[in-house]
């Protein structure tokens, strides 16, 4: 595999002493991973941010070998991290993304639909404004990988909202993470009680 593309970074784990190991969204290439050297170096660190729009470069010499990854900064997510709600909300976002979707499927319509959901959840002015969006996210990747999901809801107040994300949950449990890390869904459940807090 050899590409150069836009990617929506999705999770970074760490590999040896000092690289790492990217997943990342493209729109023509679906889920990519690569080996990023000096990934955990100073000057990478900030660039390997799920959540961060990077354009990467994939190198492989055979479809068997882990391709080798230089991905550049496009648009960083960094600034909302130290913000609770939008870092729970950035970090379930794409854990759900990189664990659910199989590599190297193109996904157009979700590469569009996330990116539009991390700029909604850095740039709104309460969650109110963007869970509706992450909702209608997760609906659309249960559909997209053939498990139904229903449309965007219409509600636009927060308890609601809460309410439908609820439901929801078991739906991408059974479906989407069966069979995967339970840690995955703990970013959902942290990301819950923090928007529980908002209507307590």
């Amino acid at each position: 595999m050899n590409l150069r593309a836009p990617a929506i970074l999705l999770a970074a784990r760490s590999h040896g002493e000092t690289a790492v190991i990217a997943r990342m969204l493209t729109e023509e290439h679906g889920l990519v991973a690569g080996y990023v050297a000096g990934g955990r170096g100073r000057q990478l660190r900030p660039v390997v941010i799920p959540g961060n729009l990077v354009e990467v470069d994939l190198r492989a010499k055979s479809d068997s070998q882990l391709p080798f990854a230089k991905v550049e900064l496009v648009q960083s997510r960094g600034p909302w991290l130290a913000e609770p709600l939008p870092a729970a909300a950035i970090g379930w976002a794409t854990a759900l993304t990189a664990t659910a979707l199989p590599e190297r499927n193109p996904y157009p319509t979700l590469y569009s639909a996330l990116g539009a959901l991390l700029d909604a959840i850095c740039n709104a002015g309460s969650a109110r404004d963007w869970l509706r969006g992450l909702i209608a996210y997760e609906a659309l990747l249960l559909r997209e990988l053939g498990y139904g999901g229903g449309p965007p809801p219409a509600e636009a107040e927060l308890e609601p909202l809460l309410e439908i994300f609820a439901a929801q949950g078991p739906l991408i449990e059974r479906y989407l993470l069966a069979d995967r890390r339970g840690d995955v869904m703990a970013a959902r459940i942290m990301l819950y009680e923090r928007l529980g807090r908002m209507v307590r």
